[in-house]
């Protein structure tokens, strides 16, 4: 701990399975639940960050999905809970309903170059970065020299990942409950940490 005094230190975690996650679609609705197993991810998660860190903020999404994570971390860690509304899912447009596997029939879906890629009425991932980018940012700012958890989504969190590296190249999206450690100081981040 001693190297990171002045650093902000993200514990970005992805929520724990929702109904869409169970059925591999892109969920349609910000009211789409946790599953039993998603609540046990979220306690699992919560535990192993109790065993690591002393974050006194959990940041959540206003999804359903990522505000019962949130509430589960939150309580096990004695934290207060903020709600961010630029943390939400990435929209998948036309996309949004359909099974996770349809992304790829889009003649126009490029792997190489998939953050620029954008769903027809949905967004790409660097308008998703831009905007949760944004997030990070001011609460690097805001809590300076602190530990927060931030709940988010899968799409955000690829972002997010990419945002905090500088670079599309290792980003991902982690599983329910994954967590990435990211931390910030001296105006920059240093690369993030998986944690799965």
């Amino acid at each position: 701990m001693d190297d990171n005094v002045g650093s902000t230190r993200f514990i970005l975690v992805r929520h724990g399975e929702s109904v869409g996650n169970r059925d591999r679609k892109f969920t349609t609705s910000h009211l789409s639940p946790l599953t039993e197993l998603g609540r046990e991810q979220a306690l699992s998660a919560a535990r192993w960050i109790a065993e690591r860190f002393k974050p006194n903020l959990v940041v959540v999404s206003p999804y359903l999905r990522t505000r019962q994570t949130g509430a589960i971390i939150a309580e096990q860690l004695g934290c207060t809970i903020e709600v961010e509304e630029d943390l939400r899912e990435r929209h998948m447009g036309i996309l949004a309903g359909q099974p996770y596997p349809n992304i790829t029939s889009d003649p126009t879906f490029d792997r190489n170059r998939f953050w620029l890629w954008r769903p027809a009425g949905g967004e790409n991932f660097e308008e998703v970065r831009l905007r949760a980018g944004a997030v990070l940012d001011r609460l690097a700012g805001v809590h300076h020299g602190r530990e927060l958890v931030v709940v988010s989504h899968g799409g955000v969190m690829t972002a997010l990942w990419a945002h905090a590296s500088g670079s599309w190249g290792r980003a991902r999206v982690p599983r329910n409950c994954g967590v990435i450690v990211a931390e910030h100081a001296g105006g920059r981040y240093r690369t993030p940490l998986a944690h799965e």
